[in-house]
């Protein structure tokens, strides 16, 4: 095994490392990647939890079980899902529920009541009035799509401490499954104490990056929906770990689930094996003729669904293939930095 942490970490790569060495010993690999520099953040954290997820899918292909099978599940045999709601205007949001709950979902997210209007427009609204639109229009949404469908409110960080204290007693009748990151989720200490002083649950975590960040979450009782992000978290390890983390708190993890198929795979994968996995995100579009998703155009399949819930994956690995040659030539994905104004010219957090 000496061989496996070879190195002096002084500018060698994670493939420089992993080329040659034996795929198998995964947690050997995660100690190491995590462990050989000085620094952590997102951006190391998605490499490692990329590798991750990728010699994961090498075992279960190599031993012909999926991933789950390796990791002492199934648990259940198929994952709740919830979709996505974005949009400019009360009646878009109202629409767009409707249309998710006639394509068979019971749960539905990325519920912005705050509404995403146009980026270019500078804002203002006072802080009376964004409460009471917000409020409305939750309230239309639960009579449009009834008791039978769960709100999984997502504020997007649009909130201070006070005015998410003061809109989740607002909304609290309108049982919401949970409350997705009402503030900026730097400060722990803020989101805790909001979450102490509210009737109803908090999720946050998906710009956390490590499972340190979590326990720290946790000690604070900052959450009760840990938003562990499989593809920046440590990958299939690092989310395990979490997991056993949150059940021994009696705390539920929700992954955050924003990307491609290939990470739908790698969260129902995840679902199959902890038992405290209540719904996983689903990033789908619904169209007139069926679903959309980022990238998937480059994997074979999505999986099946009945009834809002999503089939757990048994093909060996993650359960699904990459199309190569499109792979291939896709070009790099540039995002312009940009945000939305506010009327006094400082930035709306988005």
């Amino acid at each position: 095994m000496g061989s496996l942490a070879g190195g002096d970490g002084g500018g060698r790569t994670l493939a420089d490392y992993l080329i040659g060495n034996d795929p198998a010993p995964i947690e050997h690999h995660w100690n190491v990647m995590q462990q050989f520099g000085h620094f952590r953040g997102a951006a190391i954290g998605g490499a490692i939890s990329a590798v991750d997820v990728a010699l994961w899918d090498i075992k279960g292909q190599a031993l012909g079980v999926p991933i789950h099978g390796s990791l002492g599940g199934p648990v259940r045999r198929s994952a709740r899902l919830y979709a996505h709601v974005k949009a400019a205007t009360p009646a878009g949001m109202v629409d767009g529920c409707l249309r998710l709950k006639k394509r068979g979902l019971t749960a539905i997210g990325l519920l912005n009541p705050f509404l995403d209007e146009d980026a270019a427009a500078p804002h203002f609204k006072a802080t009376a009035a964004r409460i009471a639109d917000a409020v409305s229009l939750l309230r239309e949404i639960r009579a449009a799509v009834g008791d039978e469908i769960d709100l999984c409110v997502e504020i997007h960080r649009r909130l201070t401490p006070p005015e998410a204290i003061a809109f989740a007693h607002e909304i609290a009748p309108l049982r919401s499954m949970f409350y997705e990151d009402p503030i900026p989720p730097e400060s722990l200490d803020a989101m805790a104490m909001v979450a102490e002083r509210i009737p109803i649950p908090i999720a946050t975590g998906e710009r956390l990056t490590s499972l340190w960040d979590f326990q720290a979450l946790v000690a604070r009782r900052g959450a009760q929906f840990l938003r562990t992000c499989v593809g920046m978290c440590g990958g299939i390890t690092g989310t395990r770990k979490i997991a056993a983390l949150a059940e021994a708190h009696n705390l539920q993890i929700v992954p955050h689930n924003p990307m491609s198929p290939v990470s739908l795979y790698a969260c129902l994968q995840i679902a199959a094996s902890a038992p405290n996995v209540p719904i996983v995100e689903f990033p789908c579009a619904a169209t007139e003729t069926g679903w959309t998703l980022p990238g998937m155009e480059f994997a074979d399949r999505l999986p099946r669904r009945v009834e809002g819930f999503a089939e757990i994956p048994t093909d060996p690995g993650l359960g699904i293939k990459l199309r190569r040659e499109t792979a291939l030539a896709a070009k790099p994905h540039h995002r312009d930095i940009a945000m939305r104004p506010y009327r006094d010219g400082f930035v709306v957090n988005h």
